[in-house]
């Protein structure tokens, strides 16, 4: 039983993940009442976050480490991470205001964009690397990137709940934030794709001569 705990705080996570969603999809800007809701998300976001570093800490103590639970742990961050995002671009965070229209939360659809595009990169290359029997283990980038991208989600939660009417700099934190988050993020993508044209250069340099790359030929 105890070699499964790391699956189930992952699977624990998935679920919060689905809960802090429902309470940031609810809140609406008209309702003074709905600002516990993000309250909530901030709380169960940071419950998540918590349960991240405690499964990995499981899977080492435990000697329960799989690919698999690798997998499905790198999944659920994503889907935490990148979906809060994608939320906070929403529909809900709009402000209309004589006429201009304005996101409270400072993120833009294009951002998201960005931030999936990440994801989906580095995971396709992953996937091309491990096929190769390469091991494609995460960089220092990697782990600022998911860190800076979590502390920007806690803050524009509180912002939008509580510092947008309260602090005059508190937009100007917001913002910077997101831009750094953004920043960061494309960064990371290039120093993968950076290693990914050197481990391309490894393989065809280790190509036996004459040989024939079959995914360029006819079917």
């Amino acid at each position: 039983m105890k070699r499964h705990i790391p699956n189930l705080l992952t699977a624990s996570r998935l679920a919060m993940a689905v809960v802090v969603f429902v309470l940031v999809a609810a809140w609406r800007s008209d309702r003074p009442d709905t600002r516990l809701l993000l309250d909530m998300a901030v709380g169960v976001f940071l419950l998540a976050m918590l349960s991240d570093v405690l499964d990995g800490w499981a899977a080492r103590r435990l000697h329960s480490s799989s690919a698999l639970g690798r997998i499905a742990d790198a999944f659920t961050d994503k889907i935490l991470v990148c979906g809060t995002f994608a939320f906070l671009a929403g529909g809900n965070f709009i402000s209309n205001q004589d006429g201009a229209t304005a996101a409270l939360t400072g993120i833009a659809t294009w951002m998201v964009v960005v931030l999936f595009s990440r994801e989906f990169l580095v995971n396709a290359i992953r996937g091309w690397s491990e096929s190769l029997g390469r091991p494609f283990p995460a960089t220092v980038y990697g782990k600022v990137k998911m860190s800076l991208q979590c502390v920007t989600i806690i803050y524009i939660l509180l912002h939008v709940g509580h510092l947008r009417h309260a602090a005059p700099w508190a937009a100007a934190v917001r913002d910077t934030l997101v831009w750094a988050t953004v920043a960061v993020t494309a960064l990371s993508a290039l120093v993968y794709v950076g290693r990914t044209w050197r481990l391309i250069r490894t393989t065809d340099g280790n190509r036996p001569a004459g040989s024939v790359d079959s995914s360029n030929a006819p079917e």
